[in-house]
């Protein structure tokens, strides 16, 4: 069995410290905080702790997990593939694309596993969805539109877009095909700090002719996580709250009329997204595979943040 090292145990550094031990690959976790390291040693006091991110680097481990703020993702994950190791690093990947590309261009070149977290792509209900228009049952992908919103914890060093959109730009990504990014628009509103956005709408053009609307809000009444598919013979909807999917055989025929034949809900698997993940991450090392959230998928969703950001601004 593959064994990794989980460098960070914050707020979501802990539920990967917990699946990796509970797949049996947890060899160490490495955390600079004193009260957060206890924790781990109170919980898990088998695993090997690291007080400092270059001792875990230069362990025996082969593979790096990397859970800390955003900022530090892009030195992390350049000096631990340039130690030698596989590297699963949360999203956003980095906060610029060019040390997206350098990261996923160095991995491809050594040969080594580099994957981020890009949560929402091992959902069983997307991966159902993915599948499902894949058979070409619901013809060709159109749009794709994206919410996520809630009274949520509000962030000072990052707005709402880059906190909440990395999982539904990778998203939309994936149902899309990967289609290349033409055009970005985005509007957004910083109602409670100045200049850090609470509620985004970004609208994405591809180079395929598709298109995509995300939007997302901190600082919203209602709880609302729903994907909709638009493509030329049926409409899919994923309530990510109910844990739905919803077929609508309806649309607009050649003459311009609605074609309304029903609707049926889908049954979603019930497993945890999480635990699929870090499962992924282990199959990649051991079987030499590429991660379906890969470097390059990385990249992909960096440079879209990034666009949305430089449209946001102006």
């Amino acid at each position: 069995m593959t064994q990794v090292i989980v460098v960070g145990a914050g707020n979501w550094g802990r539920n990967l410290v917990r699946n990796f031990y509970e797949l049996e690959a947890l060899a160490g976790v490495a955390e600079v905080n004193p009260e957060l390291r206890s924790k781990v040693a109170e919980n898990y006091p088998e695993v090997k702790l690291y007080d400092t991110f270059e001792a875990a680097l230069n362990s025996q481990v082969p593979a790096i997990v990397i859970a800390t703020p955003a900022p530090t993702h892009y030195a992390m994950a350049d000096a631990a593939l340039k130690a030698g190791k596989h590297v699963f690093v949360e999203k956003p990947m980095t906060l610029q694309t060019d040390e997206s590309r350098r990261l996923a261009e160095y991995a491809d070149k050594k040969g080594l596993v580099l994957m981020v977290g890009h949560l929402l792509l091992y959902q069983p209900a997307i991966t159902w969805i993915r599948d499902y228009l894949a058979t070409g049952k619901a013809g060709k992908v159109l749009h794709v539109a994206a919410t996520r919103a809630k009274l949520g914890r509000v962030r000072r060093e990052e707005n709402v877009w880059w906190s909440f959109a990395p999982h539904d730009v990778s998203v939309v990504l994936d149902l899309l095909g990967n289609p290349a990014i033409d055009r970005v628009a985005a509007s957004g509103h910083a109602m409670l700090q100045p200049g850090i956005e609470d509620n985004i709408h970004v609208d994405l053009l591809f180079a395929s002719g598709q298109t995509a609307h995300i939007h997302c809000s901190w600082y919203w009444p209602l709880l609302e996580r729903k994907t909709v598919v638009i493509a030329e013979k049926q409409m899919l909807v994923y309530d990510e709250v109910a844990q739905e999917v919803t077929i609508y055989n309806k649309g607009v025929d050649e003459q311009l009329k609605n074609r309304d034949e029903g609707s049926e809900t889908v049954p979603v698997a019930e497993a945890q997204p999480l635990r699929i993940e870090c499962q992924h991450f282990l199959d990649c090392i051991s079987k030499g595979q590429r991660p379906r959230s890969d470097g390059w998928n990385g990249v992909a969703v960096v440079e879209i943040l990034e666009k949305a950001t430089e449209a946001l601004r102006g």
